[in-house]
């Protein structure tokens, strides 16, 4: 259906959510009771549940019948603030189809003389608040949403970040728009960093989807004790569940993506049988970084791929190696990112 017609619908509906838009609520049960949620609906079949409670992050998403995102066993569970030593971060992971890594530090544990830090940091257990909603309006035609947030990572005598996040897009359009900027409100230099895992699972990912990129994988360490399927096919498809990943087992290639003549770098899953895909653009300058996580655990299937400031290793490591990003007082960076779901002939087409 064609929304971006009005004569398809002009004079015909009494109420804009007729067509989709934005719907607030508070979970009411289990491990998320009490969790403010925003249910959006594009009105293309896209309708995706962004969690206020945990950085305005993205958790279940569905196209039509076909879910998008990979659900942790945890689920929806409420925000922990206090998860933030060691890989506590791990007990409330949700997976969900966005999960924001950062903003001080993202990758495993560490510490060094400015501190510790956990898994991942402390944004996504940090809730938002929230700014505004914009609803779309039948009567002007102007059939754009967008739900805006602010989400605070500080400490007093320390540092104090802002993380200002617009989720938008239009009627009739199968896209999520997503803008963030990072602000320094302290008055002295902030580490930065951060990581977008975005996590796709079953019946999206499946053997045989295809994961599309363009760049260079750069060597690691660990990669003697990568998966013989990836040694095979390194990281440009899906594979069936391993016995290999159950547990802590994984695969992560560390990316440097390759961006077209506007900066931008296009990547994204297609499955070619059920003619489903999912689309994903970032600029290169804003995030140098594309990282591939696999867990092709059984009852655990999901696999990532996560644009970023820096590969996942951490403040400590980052500052070591002189990658760390200081904001100065009153400095701000911007990183977005649109997913967009693709259907038909367009998934086959889809290469790099």
């Amino acid at each position: 259906m064609n929304l971006s017609d009005p004569s398809n619908w002009k004079h015909k509906l009494s109420n804009s959510r007729q067509l989709g838009g934005i719907e607030t609520s508070i979970l009411d049960n289990g491990a998320g009771g009490g969790t403010r949620i925003a249910w959006i609906n594009t009105g293309t079949g896209l309708r995706y549940k962004v969690v206020l409670d945990r950085g305005m992050d993205i958790l279940d998403a569905f196209h039509n019948e076909h879910s998008l995102s990979w659900i942790s066993n945890a689920g929806h569970a409420a925000a922990q603030p206090f998860s933030n030593q060691g890989i506590d971060w791990l007990r409330t992971f949700g997976g969900g189809l966005l999960t924001t890594c950062g903003i001080s530090s993202m990758g495993p544990p560490n510490e060094d003389d400015t501190g510790s830090r956990g898994l991942h940091g402390n944004y996504s257990n940090t809730p938002a608040e929230l700014i505004s909603i914009k609803q779309p309006d039948i009567y002007s035609g102007n059939l754009d949403f967008e739900i805006v947030g602010v989400i605070r990572e500080t400490t007093t005598f320390g540092p104090s970040l802002e993380l200002k996040r617009t989720i938008s897009g239009t009627l009739g359009s199968a896209e999520i728009n997503i803008k963030d900027e990072v602000f320094n409100r302290g008055n002295s230099p902030a580490p930065h960093m951060v990581l977008y895992h975005i996590n796709c699972g079953w019946p999206l990912i499946n053997e045989g989807t295809r994961i599309v990129w363009r760049g260079d994988i750069q060597p690691r360490d660990n990669d003697d004790s990568m998966s013989d399927f990836n040694k095979q096919n390194k990281f440009t498809k899906c594979a069936a569940p391993l016995d290999e990943h159950s547990a802590f087992g994984e695969d992560v290639a560390f990316i440097v993506p390759k961006a077209d003549q506007n900066d931008q770098v296009t990547c994204g899953y297609m499955n070619d049988e059920l003619e489903l895909g999912l689309s994903i653009s970032f600029s290169k300058k804003q995030m140098p970084w594309l990282i591939n996580w696999q867990h092709w655990g059984k009852n655990e299937y999901v696999t990532a791929l996560e644009p970023a400031t820096n590969p996942p290793i951490g403040q400590a490591a980052a500052r070591e190696n002189g990658t760390l990003i200081l904001l100065e007082p009153g400095e701000s960076s911007i990183y977005e990112i649109k997913m967009e779901v693709l259907k038909g002939a367009s998934v086959k087409e889809f290469k790099m």
